[in-house]
């Protein structure tokens, strides 16, 4: 019986990150959609190209870090590509090694979204947690291996 409710209360919590996680995802996407024209999945694409060497990786690279396919990747650099903000230079042997490459006017952009995000979570309250304490247990939940282990996301 106990086991039985040890595994509801994960449930719950599990369910509940999982809201608040759509729910901040909604208010950045919502936030950046109306004051940069581009989308929270755009803007973490931007943000994780910013980190990579020279600010440019091969798609599959960039798939990986932002937790995508490498086909959502291409599509979601196509209208980043058209406005400027990213460069690619196509691979005539295999798509997924195109490379994509952050312009100037998408680091720009980048600096700009930066503080519309750190505006957006401002009214989130977070003075009350320990970040550390969250920050390692979040990492925790993500796989050993992958490329997004032990990095600050924002």
């Amino acid at each position: 019986m106990s086991q039985e409710k040890h595994e509801t209360d994960d449930k719950t919590v599990v369910f509940t990150f999982l809201e608040v996680a759509a729910r901040l995802v909604r208010r950045l996407d919502g936030s950046l959609s109306m004051t940069r024209g581009i989308s929270f999945r755009e803007y973490q694409i931007l943000l994780e190209l910013s980190k990579m060497h020279k600010e440019s990786a091969m798609r599959v690279e960039l798939a990986a870090a932002v937790g995508l396919t490498p086909s959502a990747v291409t599509r979601a650099l196509r209208p980043l590509e058209k406005l400027g903000y990213v460069s690619t230079e196509k691979s005539e042997r295999d798509a997924r090694r195109s490379l994509a490459t952050l312009t100037r006017g998408g680091r720009k952009l980048l600096s700009d979204c930066n503080a519309g995000v750190d505006s957006a979570l401002a009214g989130l309250n977070l003075d009350s947690i320990d970040r550390d304490q969250l920050l390692e247990f979040l990492q925790g939940l993500i796989p050993a291996g992958s490329p997004r282990r032990g990095r600050p996301q924002i």
